[in-house]
């Protein structure tokens, strides 16, 4: 991804916490922990505490009382850190905002000057070079290059023209040449920007439906270690080891999984933000969470696995022709070839022959048409000719008899054998001093995988992902790229109803699909699709009919879409496994301090050997607010996402965190056991 965004200024994680507590301290309004149920039950406990703690003031519940209101607090400012670092790009996308004048052309083709918010779907503007776009649209005439920096971060213009693929436009752009006729197609409020701009703040995030059931989850579990602490009460005082409503609160808190229930938000937005970072807008965080369980990759040739432009890579002489002789021949018949291809067998050459210096001076250049399908140089002393195997090979035969039939044989079998591996001939001839021309050879023109390409493909078969090519080629070109590429299957020939099929078919198996598309034909194939990425470039049609927006227009970038999904995944189930061993080691902190002086067999279970009753419930507590602290980075940064299989991921998150969430605790409780009992009154 070539992007060229300032470089984010580096912040300590100290200073975003600071940056981020005024938006903590609004979260505390219960109105917001809402949709967090687990924080606000801890909120509750916090009021009833204090509420003790007034009414009969001790060390234990002052001390019990304030980390409650941390604990809550630590929690809104997980969620706060997280969406305050989307706050600096929607600064910058807001500068786009700006109230701009347009154009509007009315119905008998004059113009009138309105503001842009008083643009609707539908409008027409008229938008010259140096002007700002006044809204999302497609051009319908004309064609013009755009500085689409403040939107993508991408230096170079892009063009945009109407009646193509590349139709589509942004509000706050600017045009830099020409002039263009843009139809509106947003209403006032709902701009692409707009939409960018309520999702990089987490303004407008849509809870998935994975975090939905979990919060679900959390919220039973609440409730039932509720009627749990507050049937313990009676069972206490049955036992004749009677609690204060303040030691049930504390036991209570470090019951429930307040840990992952502090996060959860904030790995939703992280996810978010991660997939933004990487100037990729999804419309919803359930295409986040959906593109972490895709089973398919739809991915087409051109572009995605390829360069797309053909490039020259290997030069092949028939048997007699100089390799030198051959590589002088496909340079002077590329100087007039302007084409991306032609510039490629200008390259290739030099790289092969470092030493050839040799210039089309005195000779008049071909340049490439359709009809003749040939490029080349007519020279004082010869005449070279590079171009369709068909084409150079009727020219040849028309400046008299062929030199052999074996030649001829040769070149056919050179021709076939560039096609047969999904690579295009170029035949290289030239005609001296007025003889018959002879052919030198053929140029092998290949669609070029992209490096890496193939080790990205194999991670994603590591991960269980099946990837197809999707190419308009015929099935032996398709094959040969396919291999090479290192995919798993292919369609050739392929029409925008073969794509909906294909993925109608996977998706009955069973299977999630995710595909990529920029055109108008791609758009019900994209809406089909349980992932569809739309390029930045593309029609508005296909960025409507997809739930993901590529700003960079890299249709490389759905594996980094999905590798962030799974990120996304992997965060959220290790979080939830260290959270729920966390509370084991609670309970025998908090269980046997409650219950050791009415039934000293319980002692037993002091494993950690704490000093009194009163430091280990405020150790643990203290612990239980601390820890939500620590584990913020991580919830915002991710757990490393290593390519394997679902058996190895579940082993390596229970060894690591299900373990390490045992046995943390443990320690940190204990150290916080020896500095806690020296508090006069614990």
């Amino acid at each position: 991804m070539n992007t060229h965004h300032p470089a984010p200024v580096r912040r300590t994680f100290g200073s975003q916490l600071r940056e981020a507590l005024p938006g903590a301290l609004r979260k505390l309004d219960p109105r917001e922990l809402v949709h967090a149920p687990v924080m606000l039950v801890v909120e509750a406990g916090a009021v009833f505490t204090t509420v003790a703690s007034v009414v009969s003031p001790n060390t234990m519940g002052i001390g019990v009382t304030i980390w409650l209101w941390l604990t809550v607090l630590f929690g809104t400012l997980a969620e706060s850190v997280a969406e305050g670092r989307g706050k600096a790009q929607a600064a910058s996308l807001r500068s786009l905002q700006q109230e701009t004048p347009a154009r509007r052309r009315r119905p008998d083709g004059s113009t009138e000057h309105v503001p842009s918010a008083a643009l609707k779907a539908g409008d027409v503007v008229v938008v010259e070079a140096g002007e700002r776009i006044p809204g999302d649209g497609d051009v319908v005439e004309g064609v013009a290059s755009v500085d689409e920096s403040a939107v993508t971060g991408e230096s170079a213009p892009v063009i945009r023209e109407s009646g193509g693929d590349r139709s589509a436009v942004t509000g706050g752009t600017v045009v830099l040449s020409d002039q263009i006729v843009v139809r509106i197609t947003s209403e006032p409020g709902h701009s692409f920007v707009d939409r960018m701009i309520a999702l990089v703040e987490g303004s407008e995030r849509q809870r998935t439906p994975n975090e939905v059931a979990l919060n679900i989850l959390l919220a039973f579990l609440t409730i039932i270690f509720v009627v749990v602490v507050g049937s313990l009460y009676y069972v206490a005082d049955y036992s004749g080891a009677h609690q204060s409503w303040i030691v049930l609160v504390a036991l209570l808190v470090c019951l429930i999984p307040t840990t992952i229930g502090a996060l959860l938000s904030a790995i939703g937005i992280a996810g978010m933000d991660r997939l933004v970072r990487r100037n990729v807008l999804a419309m919803s965080g359930r295409a986040v969470e959906a593109a972490g369980d895709v089973d398919v990759l739809l991915l087409d040739k051109t572009g995605t696995i390829t360069y797309g432009n053909r490039q020259a890579s290997e030069l092949l002489p028939l048997h007699g022709v100089a390799g030198g002789e051959m590589a002088r021949a496909a340079l002077l018949s590329s100087l007039a070839d302007e084409t991306p291809e032609g510039r490629s067998i200008v390259t290739l050459v030099h790289r092969l022959h470092s030493d050839l210096e040799e210039s089309g001076a005195g000779g008049t250049l071909v340049e490439f048409s359709a009809t003749t399908r040939m490029s080349g140089i007519d020279l004082p002393d010869r005449v070279i000719r590079k171009g369709a195997a068909s084409a150079v090979a009727q020219w040849v035969r028309s400046t008299g008899p062929p030199e052999s039939e074996t030649s001829d044989r040769e070149l056919s079998v050179l021709v076939d054998g560039v096609s047969a591996s999904g690579g295009t001939p170029l035949v290289v001839a030239e005609q001296t001093d007025g003889r018959p021309a002879r052919v030198l050879g053929v140029i092998h023109l290949k669609d070029v995988v992209k490096q890496g390409i193939r080790e990205r493909f194999a991670d994603m078969r590591a991960m269980g992902i099946r990837t197809v090519m999707i190419t308009g080629d015929n099935a032996v070109t398709a094959r040969a790229i396919a291999e090479e590429a290192g995919v798993d299957d292919f369609l050739a020939e392929a029409t925008p109803e073969d794509k909906m099929a294909l993925i109608r078919q996977e998706q009955h198996g069973g299977r999630l699909v995710a595909m990529c598309g920029d055109g108008t034909n791609d758009a019900p194939a994209l809406a089909q699709a349980d992932v569809g990425v739309a390029m930045n470039t593309g029609t508005m049609a296909a960025k409507e009919a997809g739930n993901m927006v590529d700003l960079d227009s890299d249709p490389t970038k759905l594996i980094d879409v999905v590798e962030i999904g799974k990120q996304l995944l992997i965060t959220r189930g290790a979080l939830t496994t260290f959270s729920v061993a966390n509370d084991v080691a609670k309970y025998f902190a908090i269980l046997p301090a409650m219950f050791v002086v009415a039934f000293p067999e319980l002692d037993v279970l002091n494993v950690m050997q704490l000093s009194s009753p009163e430091s280990a419930i405020l150790s643990a507590v203290v612990f239980n607010a601390l820890i939500i602290v620590a584990l913020i980075p991580l919830s915002l940064r991710g757990v490393k996402y290593r390519p394997s299989s679902a058996v190895d991921l579940l082993r390596r998150n229970i060894l690591v965190y299900g373990v390490g969430g045992l046995i943390a605790p443990f320690l940190g409780i204990k150290l916080l056991d020896l500095v806690i009992s020296q508090i006069p009154g614990v």
